[in-house]
């Protein structure tokens, strides 16, 4: 089946499946039911509470270059989990596993990628961990907006429900200002049998505002990716806070593959080098 076939099947049948709830189900991409409104506002009032309600995760790899007549690489790509933890689950280990580190034991993966910078927020509650949701565009971290500025490429990962997207139950929404970037994560999504739609069907999911962190890189664009719950509980087998980092499936393996591989291919473009 080609690309324009499979996308004509999966439209169809996301249209018979969602046209009544896609209208009533909010994304979570908009901030309608946000209780703060920026992360500025969560960690103030929620002060004392890192940790314990929610956690920040980061790295940023070394880079250095004390040669006069050489140059040295720099890094060109982070991965971002804006609402991992309880909050869109399974998110934080995708970022982990897509910037190269195994997401139970941290160790680089050996797949020839290499690894990249990332950050995530994380939700800890044991319920409620919506509550903890700030929309991409509210985003005011230091440190992620640090990363994003100093970074040529990010790939944001997010959470979302099948109704949203308006797709098959297990299916991935492709967007962001990057349209080399979204190319290249479509058709390694196509060659893994991972069904995606393109973020321009679908408004509050594209990833196209420019405030969004996805957004705010060097390039002034980057690629967004929201999971269905589908996708993401398929990623586990104990779909737990406890239990997703040690219980990853054959889905997520490929998942993380075709992540991997776009962004490498991502890196090789023209657009990639700082003079």
């Amino acid at each position: 089946m080609t690309s324009a076939d499979r996308r004509t099947v999966l439209t169809a049948l996301a249209s018979a499946a969602v046209c009544g709830p896609l209208a009533a189900s909010p994304a979570h991409a908009t901030d309608d039911l946000d209780i703060y409104t920026s992360n500025t506002d969560l960690y103030k009032k929620l002060a004392g509470q890192e940790g314990v309600e929610f956690a920040r995760r980061y790295k940023r790899h070394e880079y250095a270059d004390h040669s006069t007549p050489q140059r040295f690489p720099y890094n060109r790509t982070t991965v971002m989990a804006l609402h991992g933890g309880g909050i869109e689950t399974g998110t934080s280990e995708l970022c982990l596993a897509i910037a190269g580190y195994h997401p139970a034991t941290l160790a680089p993966l050996q797949d020839g990628h290499g690894v990249h910078d990332y950050w995530m927020f994380e939700g800890l509650r044991t319920s409620g961990n919506r509550d903890l949701h700030v929309t991409a565009e509210n985003c005011d971290d230091h440190v992620a907006l640090s990363m994003a500025f100093s970074s040529l490429n990010v790939l944001s990962l997010h959470g979302c429900t099948s109704a949203q997207a308006g797709t098959v139950p297990q299916a991935v929404v492709v967007g962001g200002l990057n349209t080399r970037f979204k190319t290249l994560l479509k058709a390694e999504f196509d060659a893994v049998g991972i069904a995606w739609r393109d973020g321009n069907e679908t408004p509050d999911l594209a990833g196209v505002n420019p405030a969004n962190p996805v957004n705010r890189t060097m390039l002034s664009k980057g690629g967004q990716l929201e999971l269905t719950t589908e996708l993401r509980a398929a990623m586990f087998t104990v779909n737990t806070r406890a239990g997703r980092a040690g219980s990853t499936t054959p889905v997520f393996d490929r998942f993380v593959g075709a992540c991997r591989a776009a962004t490498t291919k991502l890196e090789q473009g023209a657009d990639q080098i700082i003079l």
